[in-house]
């Protein structure tokens, strides 16, 4: 007996399995491996850019807490429209694909709100944001990979602590609101409100983001982060009409005459 399990653990260590065998002498027992739940976007071209000049740049990782938080809303028809500007193909899409596209959406929000730096940190001075966060009690700040304040853990139940975080350095990558984690989770939250809950579009004027109000400076350098999304987001080519055969002239060419009548 104790030879046999010997054995088994043998063979459990040889395929890599031994963690999951334990104690189970079925091999039938051990899942298959699924198919893929994550897929990694490309790179915005700020991405490229930084990573070119080693800065700041995008972590692949960051694309699995994005696709792994993304509500199912997210991914219906229901938005097809919202994104078709930048996604025309979104409808004909699975689900894989459409969370590759939502991680490359907020690849390119966070290049154009914090050049992908996720200890950024900015007080505007602007007057209609320059006022007082009802939870820190101090100016508003913009912080992290989306630019997000602490007031959002109350509207949005995000993943923020003031209470810890003020006692950290102002650029602390320990502090809450400035963890990848959290800050893009919390934004996932804020634009399934905007989208699903208040019946918004993506690109409007009443947007959480400056970036996604068309007609504000920040807009275009929005939409040019986008310019590298899934190849499957664009529409396949359409195929060119096939002109069919004038019969009139392969049966001449067949009979040895003008296609043409009174040609002779």
């Amino acid at each position: 007996m104790r030879s046999t399990k010997l054995i088994w653990m043998a063979m459990c260590a040889g395929l890599l399995l031994l963690e999951s065998c334990g104690n189970n002498p079925h091999p039938s027992s051990i899942a298959p491996p699924g198919p893929p739940l994550t897929k990694t976007a490309p790179p915005t071209p700020i991405a490229l850019q930084k990573a070119e000049l080693g800065g700041d740049t995008w972590n692949p990782e960051w694309d699995k807490i994005i696709e792994d938080d993304l509500p199912q809303e997210l991914l219906s028809n229901q938005v097809a429209s919202d994104v078709h500007p930048f996604c025309p193909n979104f409808k004909n899409m699975d689900d894989l694909d459409r969370k590759a596209f939502w991680a490359y959406f907020f690849q390119a929000l966070a290049g154009a709100e914090a050049g992908l730096k996720p200890t950024a940190n900015v007080r505007h001075t602007e007057p209609e944001v320059a006022v007082v966060d009802s939870v820190t009690h101090r100016m508003v700040r913009s912080e992290g990979l989306l630019q997000l304040t602490y007031e959002d853990a109350d509207r949005y139940g995000c993943d923020f602590d003031w209470d810890n975080d003020r006692k950290l350095p102002e650029h602390d990558p320990a502090k809450t609101i400035l963890q990848p984690k959290n800050n893009l989770t919390c934004g996932v939250s804020i634009l399934t409100n905007q989208l699903v809950a208040q019946k918004r579009p993506l690109v409007t004027k009443a947007s959480y983001w400056s970036t996604l109000r068309p007609g504000g400076y920040s807009y275009p350098v929005f939409v040019k982060q986008m310019a590298n999304v899934p190849s499957v987001c664009r529409l396949p080519a359409a195929h060119p009409k096939t002109t069919k055969p004038d019969t009139r002239v392969a049966s001449a060419a067949q009979a040895g005459a003008s296609p043409t009548p009174g040609s002779k």
